[in-house]
């Protein structure tokens, strides 16, 4: 390839080592949040008869609760099936999203940094460029991480088993309800963790590009022509 210099160094650098960091933990992002799949289980006692059972919900990225059946059309006699509650997949999508742009474009910018680094340096657009999206990125990673992790808060609410009993229209009329357990979240914590992980990283890596662009350039110093002589200091 035209131009092509290969060179592992610049990995040792802070711009290229923090956007190797960046790629990592995006890469950690969107898995524990997309990758996730869980369950919400009620008993269930109907009124008319004395045997519980427990029935069981399993929700998974991007968590569109609504079309989740818990109870199916039937139970106690029921005439429609009994939904969990909520939709949370804007801010789940728009998470996952973010993640995995992030991803790829760390990706192409290390491709760059390893292969064309001294095109990249000798020109002026691609540092400012790659400023401008790195500024960009750390924006979204703010946008994205706060978003989801108000959803994550919402959903553990929304999948809980004493909130279901307690707000579900069934187990007020047709059956009495007990909570019996729900699927640990941990993993979709560790997903907001790395979301403000790499909000960090991308503020502190704007730095470090932009140290690479003419903005940053110190001004050429006055150099003084052969006709701009300094006259001599009079003795007083």
């Amino acid at each position: 390839m035209a131009g092509l210099q290969l060179d592992f160094g610049p990995l040792k650098e802070p711009i290229g080592f923090i956007k190797l960091l960046e790629w990592i933990f995006a890469i950690f992002g969107f898995a524990t949040c997309g990758g996730f799949t869980g369950q919400t289980a009620l008993n269930v006692k109907c009124k008319n008869n004395s045997g519980p059972q427990e029935y069981t919900a399993t929700f998974q990225y991007p968590f569109r609760l609504n079309s989740v059946i818990l109870i199916p059309k039937g139970t106690c006699n029921s005439t429609v099936a009994t939904h969990l509650v909520g939709d949370f997949s804007s801010s789940a999508e728009f998470f996952v999203a973010i993640a995995v742009l992030a991803f790829l474009y760390c990706m192409a910018a290390l491709v760059v940094y390893v292969g064309y680094l001294h095109v990249y340096r000798e020109g002026k657009r691609g540092p400012i460029i790659d400023f401008i999206v790195t500024v960009t990125f750390a924006f979204l990673w703010l946008v994205s991480s706060s978003a989801w992790g108000k959803g994550l808060t919402d959903l553990k609410y929304s999948t809980s088993p004493n909130v279901l009993k307690d707000n579900l229209s069934f187990c007020k009329n047709e059956a009495e309800c007990t909570g019996s357990s729900v699927t640990s979240m941990g993993s979709l914590n560790v997903s907001v963790v790395f979301g403000f992980l790499n909000l960090i990283l991308w503020c502190g890596n704007a730095w470090f590009v932009f140290k690479e662009t003419s903005w940053h350039a110190e001004p050429e110093q006055h150099q003084q022509g052969p006709g701009n002589v300094a006259p001599p200091a009079q003795n007083s």
